[in-house]
């Protein structure tokens, strides 16, 4: 196979050794990879200690944009490693160089969405009850659509019962890494002003939730006008902190 290249001779006799336990331990004088543009395109657990090549990471790349697709449309209990392939063009054999199983493609495409969705945690603006406050906060929500619209998949799979409990963990600590986020920008500007609100973190997490449900039903088959969906829910949302444009 041409993706070999992108391992050493001793890479590929130790790789299946380490996964075991055996051979040098992870990590042990190991140098640093580059980045490769978006998590996932490093590929999973059998590529970890490898710096991909161009024709690895387009391999990395087709299996994962298969793997999308295959997860949309079978959920993610229902797919299978031979679905994969056969939908990306691509061999069992090179499957197996990138990805210890569906699983680990799953993560991959995991860690894109936890990044991007992180960053869209960390720009959730200071809102101030005024109308420059409601227009930040409807521009992050559109932002939150967005994000969530990008990894819809990934994100609905972690929100159900069929995502397995270490990646269910992983959303719900998303999930409250943006609730942080918003109970912290929604009532900085109170706080400072010297206002005291009841269990915020409680109403953040209950806005934080509609966000969420409603952007489930957006992207699988109901379509609903987006851009005004998102406005009324950061009105919602303005309003269930008490805060009142002039």
């Amino acid at each position: 196979m041409t993706q070999e290249a992108d391992r050493s001779p001793a890479q590929a006799g130790a790789g299946a050794g380490q996964q075991h336990g055996s051979g040098p331990k992870r990590g042990a004088g190991r140098i640093p990879r580059k980045p490769q543009g978006r998590p996932s395109l490093g590929g999973g657990t059998p590529a970890q200690d490898r710096e991909l090549r161009a024709q690895g990471r387009e391999t990395v790349r087709k299996l994962l944009e298969a793997g999308m697709i295959e997860f949309e449309e079978r959920g993610f209990n229902g797919v299978r490693v031979d679905d994969v392939v056969k939908r990306a063009g691509i061999s069992h054999g090179t499957f197996y160089l990138y990805f210890a199983n569906k699983e680990d493609l799953f993560k991959a495409l995991l860690r894109d969405a936890l990044h991007d969705m992180e960053i869209v945690a960390g720009d959730f603006p200071v809102v101030t009850s005024d109308g420059t406050g409601l227009r930040l906060l409807r521009e992050w929500v559109r932002k939150f659509s967005a994000g969530y619209a990008a990894h819809g998949t990934v994100l609905r799979t972690l929100s159900s019962a069929n995502a397995p409990g270490e990646m269910y963990a992983e959303g719900l600590q998303l999930f409250f890494s943006i609730t942080e986020a918003m109970t912290t920008g929604m009532t900085a500007a109170a706080v400072a002003a010297g206002h005291h609100q009841e269990n915020p973190e409680l109403t953040a997490f209950a806005c934080l939730m509609m966000l969420e449900r409603v952007n489930f039903v957006i992207t699988t088959e109901v379509q609903l006008p987006e851009d005004m969906m998102s406005d009324k829910i950061a009105d919602i949302m303005f309003a269930a902190f008490g805060l009142i444009v002039p």
